[in-house]
């Protein structure tokens, strides 16, 4: 990857074609980034994700992905070991337990694997509206960060 700015492509660099986000349980922070994703790059790149262990959806993160019109109330968790496929050009880890196991899963393969440090919203306590807010914020960063790294564009800007 680049040594420019942080996570942007470098103009030689093409764009990967399949993209993985990991996390601990696949119930957060991951699958709000593959969704996101979807969302802004339809079917122009793969996209999956996956976490260490199994997890449970979160209805704060679903809620949290309703509020931009992303519908993730059908995710299903999985794990590594459940993926289908596993030939991916960049593989981007959002916890550290993630990363540890993308390196290792990788360890024979040629794929970019990249560390997002992310705070785990679900550590946050207090009221509803402080608990959403830190799933909001997760969300509106890793928007900010796949836009970054994968140079959108909305549709019209030059």
């Amino acid at each position: 990857m680049s040594q420019g700015a942080p996570g942007a492509l470098e103009k030689s660099e093409k764009r990967p074609q399949s993209v993985l986000f990991a996390c601990s349980m696949n119930a957060v922070r991951s699958p709000m980034a593959e969704g996101i994703a979807k969302y802004l790059f339809g079917r122009e790149i793969y996209f999956a994700s996956a976490g260490v262990r199994h997890g449970e959806l979160d209805g704060f993160a679903v809620t949290a992905m309703d509020e931009i019109g992303i519908d993730m109330s059908r995710h299903k968790p999985h794990t590594f070991e459940d993926l289908e496929d596993s030939s991916f050009d960049l593989i981007i880890t959002l916890s550290p337990e993630a990363h540890h196991r993308a390196l290792e899963f990788t360890r024979t393969m040629a794929v970019d694997v990249v560390y997002w440090p992310t705070i785990d919203p679900t550590a946050v306590q207090g009221s509803r509206e402080a608990m959403l807010d830190a799933y909001r914020g997760v969300r509106d960063g890793l928007q900010t960060r796949i836009k970054a790294l994968l140079d959108w564009r909305a549709i019209g800007r030059l």
